[in-house]
């Protein structure tokens, strides 16, 4: 919970560690705003209270908190500039360092060994009073079967914030099942993952940044807690807190996007297509899109690029039938391909203006991309 009368009649003054200062400066930071043209969302609000040191940045899209153990001779807050600090509290020499603020001084002190620094602050007033965690009903999900469906599944969501339904990831707890669906319209990513206990009842568009730093965060963990209030979804892990809003809006039926059959339905080698999709890669540039010529009994993947050159690799596979060329954006389909896991990959074909579909052989992952027309 974020309170900040405190802070409106008092000061603040303690001493905690550089490492652990550094270390949640470093994580809760990854919020502020580079953006925003409002100066308090570049900055972090220090909290000391009960001998504890809350540090917590938003960017109004998400926020994070964290907390670490502090000598506090005075209870106050104050928000200073996030990264600035941040710099700072890494450079600093090791040992103890001292935060101060006198009321309505309007700038902290930040002392260590022979080092002093003067940053101005911001006006704690004008911080955004964030969700109340404390109040939050948590569910806890298994951390490494979650943060694996959000490595894989949210590449798929787009980078272009004029859909913003499309910059997030369809989240679904079913009963004991976690489903997750990421699109930007060109290509689509479904997994579906068996969690073992029950799960929260939620179904929400998470926006993906949110998704990725909760990978960051979350590294190692056995747990995360999931909880919602109101429109903002909570995640905590270790003493660390994250939320971020719903997107609100359809999210595109991607069920009906998938199609229900094929034409030809080839297995190759994982790894061998892969690096062979990698090498001609380095030849694509712009728009050029990857050519892949199915024949009988192997693939032949090929570029041509105008001002550079070109290149072409087969590798052998399982193909019968007429010979089937089609296009791909080259990036696309390699973080297909790394995504599936397993040594074998199944790849479905339609025809070559149709969507193919990546599969591991035993996997629950499902990658859709959508075709580029070759010309002629």
């Amino acid at each position: 919970m974020i309170e900040v009368d405190l802070a409106v009649a008092s000061g603040l003054k303690l001493t905690c560690t550089r490492e652990e200062l550094a270390e949640k400066l470093a994580l809760v930071s990854r919020a502020v705003s580079t953006r925003s043209a409002v100066q308090v969302l570049q900055g972090v609000l220090l909290r000391a209270e009960g001998g504890r040191l809350h540090l917590a940045a938003t960017d109004m899209e998400l926020s994070l908190r964290a907390t670490l153990e502090a000598d506090v001779a005075e209870e106050g807050a104050v928000v200073v500039p996030g990264r600035l600090l941040g710099d700072i509290a890494r450079l600093l020499p090791e040992g103890t360092v001292a935060l101060s603020a006198k009321p309505d001084e309007g700038a902290v002190t930040v002392e260590c060994g022979p080092a002093s620094y003067r940053l101005q602050a911001y006006s704690v007033e004008d911080f955004p009073r964030l969700p109340e965690v404390d109040t939050v009903q948590t569910s806890s999900v298994d951390a490494p079967a979650l943060l694996d469906t959000i490595g894989r599944v949210s590449r798929a969501a787009s980078r272009d914030e004029s859909r913003p339904v499309l910059t997030g990831v369809l989240v679904q707890f079913e009963g004991a099942k976690l489903v997750m669906a990421a699109t930007d319209s060109y290509r689509l990513a479904v997994k579906e993952t068996e969690l073992g206990d029950v799960a929260p009842d939620l179904e929400a568009i998470v926006p993906a940044r949110a998704l990725i730093e909760l990978v960051r965060i979350a590294g190692g963990a056995d747990t995360v807690e999931l909880g919602v209030l109101e429109n903002q979804i909570v995640f905590g892990v270790d003493g660390v807190w994250l939320t971020t809003r719903r997107i609100d809006g359809q999210f595109p039926n991607f069920r009906q996007l998938l199609p229900e059959t094929f034409e030809h339905e080839v297995r190759a080698t994982r790894s061998e297509l892969l690096d062979v999709v990698r090498r001609v890669s380095v030849m694509a540039e712009r728009s050029n899109p990857l050519r892949l010529r199915f024949a009988e009994g192997e693939v032949t993947a090929s570029i041509q690029a105008p001002d550079v050159g070109e290149a072409r690799e087969t590798v052998p596979l399982e193909f019968a039938g007429d010979p089937l060329e089609i296009g791909f954006n080259p990036g696309f389909l390699r973080e297909g391909i790394e995504s599936i896991e397993g040594d074998d990959i199944v790849v479905r074909l339609i025809s070559p203006l149709r969507p193919a579909v990546l599969k591991g052989a035993d996997d629950d992952y499902t990658y859709l991309i959508m075709p580029i027309r070759l010309p002629g």
